[in-house]
């Protein structure tokens, strides 16, 4: 993730300004707003309605819970869902990064010390070695696991017993998981972006917790413009809070001051920031509308092909801003009006090719 990408205030990721003191690994401040139990959780109405029903039939077993799989844009709860999922069976929880496993030894001890029933969480699960995930097949399947002491011709091969656990994987791009480790998953959950009046709940609830006045006009501006993603919701509500405290000499936040302060933080109405209309007006411009390929694309924005594609273009093709199409990107009608420009049908190629996923008739 480059400077420019880290400093957006609509980063769906965590970014360093989220950060307080806290512990390692978890950001103090955004923990301090997540919910620990179901009953909490704002949204996602269905996913809780399965993972409840889940919970529910292996605490009656006197079971773990099946290994999880989350699959979703970044900032939509997955973390937190990992730790409820924790909470709820009354489980530790052991939180790892998928590109920050580097060795098998590393796994390993962590397998070794788990207590029956415990909860390994990995995120970005997708970003795993190879030869790591081949070492999560056995533990996962079997609760079994692979050492090899010694080296060369006295080298063997021991497999030991570890406690029944349950694996928690989070991914932005199930694609990217391989076929023997997503089927390993007994549970696949995908959570969706959040419709605007849920975020208001979440914004709502946060402000509560953070001790933040705020009316009704002013959480359901701060909602509109979260992109669909709490972890947004959150961080502009506490942008906004900064503002009202600095320009207004108080911490109550209306509709006035939220329009105010996500004007200043470049926050349009529907949750573009100028990044996001810098992409639509690449396309728009240099490109005829498109289609243009991604990584055509990429290098006209100095921008990586995985930030577009996991950061950028969920949150634009779900509005209808592009279509993503085998021959490239397409800025839409809905893109071309929300810049102020005309639309010409005749610059993009929506009329002669359909997106991805849609059959022709």
């Amino acid at each position: 993730m480059n400077n420019e990408e880290s400093s957006r205030i609509v980063n769906p990721n965590v970014i360093e300004q989220d950060a307080a003191a806290g512990s390692p690994g978890i950001l103090g401040s955004e923990k301090s707003l997540r919910p620990s139990f179901l009953k909490d959780y704002i949204g996602q109405k269905k996913v809780k309605q399965n993972i409840s029903l889940f919970i529910e039939a292996a605490k009656q077993r006197g079971d773990s819970l099946d290994h999880v799989l989350l699959a979703g844009p970044p900032g939509l709860g997955k973390t937190t869902l990992a730790n409820i999922i924790a909470h709820e069976m009354g489980s530790h929880l052991h939180a790892l990064t998928g590109p920050n496993i580097e060795k098998k030894g590393e796994l390993a001890s962590i397998l070794a010390n788990l207590q029956a029933g415990d909860v390994v969480f990995i995120d970005e699960i997708h970003r795993l070695q190879k030869t790591i995930e081949e070492v999560l097949y056995s533990a996962m399947e079997d609760f079994k696991f692979d050492i090899i002491i010694g080296q060369g011709p006295a080298a063997r091969t021991v497999r030991l017993d570890i406690p029944k656990f349950t694996l928690v994987g989070a991914t932005t791009r199930t694609g990217l998981l391989s076929s023997p480790l997503r089927d390993r998953f007994g549970v696949n959950l995908r959570l969706d972006f959040y419709p605007a009046e849920e975020l208001e709940e979440i914004v709502f609830r946060s402000a509560g917790l953070l001790e933040i006045e705020v009316d009704a006009g002013g959480a359901r501006e701060i909602a509109s413009r979260s992109r669909g993603t709490p972890r947004i919701a959150n961080r502009l509500l506490k942008r906004v809070r900064d503002y009202a405290q600095v320009k207004h000499g108080s911490i109550k936040i209306d509709k006035n001051i939220a329009c105010l302060a996500l004007d200043l933080f470049e926050v349009d109405r529907r949750g573009l920031d100028s990044l996001d209309r810098r992409l639509l007006s690449t396309i728009i411009e240099k490109y005829d509308g498109g289609p243009v390929g991604i990584d055509t694309l990429s290098s006209a924005l100095g921008e990586e092909r995985d930030t577009l594609e996991d950061v950028y273009e969920p949150y634009l093709i779900q509005q209808g801003f592009i279509q993503r199409t085998s021959r490239g990107r397409c800025a839409t009608r809905i893109a071309f009006e929300h810049l102020g420009l005309e639309w010409k049908s005749k610059q993009v190629g929506l009329q002669e090719e359909l997106p991805i996923g849609i059959p022709k008739q």
